[in-house]
């Protein structure tokens, strides 16, 4: 890095790649991202989250967050979606790809994607 003007072009540059972690948006995925979350492959999974709400234009309404551990480490890595009046929803064994259709069917179209659900996977 050479100047300011340069720290702020990779800041703009790297905006949407940022856990957007603050507001009183409508939606909240939590990605559990402690070392059992890790090692499962969490990182790709809040990498999905935060891109796929990005790229949908759902920034406005949905927060992506992590968190330390969910206590149900057999099950990483393990995603929980908060919304109003609703019952919070565990998802579980998420992969990046599994992401792309809770946004798709879950966040966008409302319909909880059961069996990725905690639920259905005990």
């Amino acid at each position: 890095m050479k100047s300011l003007a340069e720290l702020a072009a990779i800041r703009e540059k790297m905006k949407d790649k940022v856990v957007l972690r603050e507001g009183t948006n409508d939606t909240r995925i939590v990605v559990g991202m402690a070392t059992c979350g890790i090692a499962a492959g969490a990182r790709p999974v809040l990498s999905a989250f935060v891109e796929g709400v990005n790229r949908e234009g759902l920034a406005s309404s949905v927060t992506v967050s992590q968190t330390g551990c969910i206590g149900i480490c057999q099950y990483e890595p393990v995603v929980e979606v908060f919304q109003p009046g609703k019952e919070k929803v565990t998802y579980v064994k998420m992969t990046a790809e599994k992401a792309e259709k809770v946004i798709a069917e879950h966040i966008k179209g409302g319909k909880v994607v059961e069996e990725y659900t905690y639920a259905k996977n005990v």
